[in-house]
């Protein structure tokens, strides 16, 4: 079988993700091409995977302006520059694996669908916990009737407080002119996890949440710009950047993002001039800091969300409720209990390395599966779900800005 040849749009950590999990399935296939404006980044992924020079663009409108080049492209871009080289791929022939979310708006998600379906290439979108082993084992229970009729689902992603000060406030997701609302760039996947897990259309959505914390006023008195402008504020300061980012190991994830150069000067200087050094309350951010979502779907199924920075976990759970019985799941563990008789299953499943708990592992292998079948039946995620579970996020974030109750048919046909 000769494996399929991929270009991989948008070569930073994503991207970058997406062609090393190519490389785990060489039978499949195989990185040939890279557009990437950053010559560092661009350079060390065409070493990696052996791409030729010729096969290495500077941006995606140099590739997508020669004739066709490979059979599908990933498109991992920014996130708000997502429509135009989906689109144009798309139109060009090309197969696409695209990294969520589809767009930052709503026309742009359903430009991409539309374009798709004129197409007709195989599609994946990259929302992971649908593949994700122990969200997969969850929503199977429940299809299962393992609780009897689902009617509540509760879920929580904490996102940790670092993580929120790193990409959500100094980092390039936390303004969402550059980039997208929170709900939309970082809890797309929970919002499309609870379509999928409930398998009902969503009909009404209420959404209520703020930026509470992250400001200016809330700023320790006396404190800096930077946390290398002499702040006297950083020696105890828990979002130091001096600590987060130089004085810890710089080649794990998230200090390496911070430079090329992982060396001690090289961070230093990054978090005395980049944005990474800036004060956590004194940043051009604007997205909220916590949130919940309230959906009612068919089926008489409701549905809450909540996102929140402030909590040390960095993870989800979930806790459903049905007509006989309940499940409990935190990482790790998952907990049937059953009304009748009381019982209680605690099912471990093996960890899985990768992402997402081996999401991300799987979203790659079965869109490059379906490359090789012309079958996309097993791609649960295509342009079609994504676009339907993307409304609903579109929706709850409209409910939040108006302080009301969204009805999803007459948001849909707006």
């Amino acid at each position: 079988m000769k494996p399929k040849t991929v270009a991989i749009i948008g070569a930073g950590g994503r991207g970058t993700l997406f062609a090393d999990i190519i490389g785990e399935y060489g039978h499949l296939g195989k990185v040939v091409a890279v557009a990437e404006p950053k010559d560092d980044y661009r350079q060390s992924m065409a070493t990696k995977h052996g791409v030729k020079k010729d096969m290495c663009f500077n941006t995606w409108q140099e590739f997508v302006a020669r004739p066709k080049l490979c059979d599908a492209v990933v498109v991992a871009t920014m996130d708000r520059e997502h429509v135009e080289p989906a689109v144009a791929c798309l139109n060009k022939g090309y197969d696409m694996l695209l990294e969520k979310p589809m767009a930052p708006s709503l026309a742009e998600c359903r430009a991409i669908e539309q374009a798709q379906r004129k197409s007709g290439g195989i599609v994946a979108v990259c929302h992971s916990l649908r593949y994700h082993k122990e969200f997969r084992k969850v929503r199977d229970l429940v299809a299962s009737g393992a609780i009897g009729r689902l009617i509540t689902v509760d879920m929580v992603e904490g996102v940790a407080t670092w993580h929120q000060a790193h990409s959500f406030v100094r980092g390039n997701w936390g303004n969402e002119a550059k980039s997208a609302f929170m709900l939309l760039a970082k809890c797309c996947h929970d919002i499309d996890y609870l379509c999928f897990l409930t398998g009902q259309p969503a009909r009404y959505v209420s959404s209520f949440g703020s930026l509470t914390y992250f400001r200016k006023e809330n700023a320790p008195e006396g404190a800096a710009d930077r946390c290398t402008d002499n702040c006297p504020c950083e020696p105890t300061c828990q979002y130091s950047a001096i600590k987060q980012y130089v004085n810890s190991d710089r080649e794990t994830w998230p200090p390496k993002v911070v430079s090329y150069d992982h060396s001690y000067e090289a961070h230093l200087k990054a978090i005395q001039t980049g944005p990474y050094g800036r004060c956590v309350w004194k940043c051009d951010n604007d997205v909220v800091d916590h949130q919940v979502v309230n959906i009612q779907f068919d089926n008489d199924i409701t549905a809450t969300f909540t996102m929140t920075a402030f909590t040390m976990e960095c993870a989800r759970r979930v806790r459903i409720h049905g007509t006989e019985g309940e499940i409990w799941f935190v990482p790790g563990c998952i907990t049937v209990r059953t009304f009748a008789d009381k019982g209680v299953n605690e099912i471990r499943l093996a960890p899985e390395t990768g992402g997402h708990g081996g999401g991300d592992q799987r979203v790659v292998r079965e869109w490059l599966t379906a490359l090789h079948t012309r079958d996309d039946s097993k791609i649960v995620a295509n342009a079609q779900e994504s676009l339907r579970s993307h409304t609903v996020v579109f929706a709850a974030e409209e409910a939040r800005k108006r302080n009301t109750l969204i009805s999803l048919d007459e948001f849909s046909a707006s």
